[in-house]
């Protein structure tokens, strides 16, 4: 009995230290990414999605520029985003400020799906919508964990 209580102890230790271990590589992992230019990381996103994609050179071309155009206005918005902020009493946006960030978000997401949809092919393009799909996903079950 006591052994089995041991083993236990001992299971539960190494699966704690597991799980500790898993999200200090995530987290390096974050902020490996943060250390990129939006040259760099529009060249990766270029390439994976041309690995998994299958894309051609012109399609390769025009991703990559409006994955620039997005880097950069992504990091616009979050340099506004900040400044916002910190004119904000007790650091919190009002109603209409989140309202209006959202909606604008959304419509940039509506274009940048028009823009995909002239770029890809429709297989692509379905192939492109069920990997967002699940990113989405993935990051929502992320979230609720912490």
């Amino acid at each position: 009995m006591k052994k089995l209580i041991l083993i236990v102890i001992a299971f539960a230790t190494l699966q704690v230290s597991a799980q500790e271990q898993k999200r200090e590589m995530k987290k390096q992992h974050r902020t490996d990414n943060a250390n990129y230019s939006p040259e760099e990381s529009v060249q990766l996103q270029t390439k994976r999605l041309t690995l998994v994609l299958d894309l051609n050179e012109k399609q390769q071309k025009e991703i990559s520029t409006l994955f620039l155009e997005e880097a950069t206005l992504r990091q616009s918005k979050k340099e506004a985003f900040s400044e916002v902020k910190a004119k904000a009493e007790n650091n919190s946006l009002t109603k209409e400020d989140r309202l209006k960030i959202k909606n604008d978000r959304l419509d940039h997401l509506i274009d940048l799906k028009k823009k995909m949809k002239t770029i890809l092919s429709t297989e692509q393009y379905d192939k492109w919508g069920k990997m967002r799909l699940k990113q989405h996903k993935n990051r929502k079950q992320l979230k609720a964990r912490n």
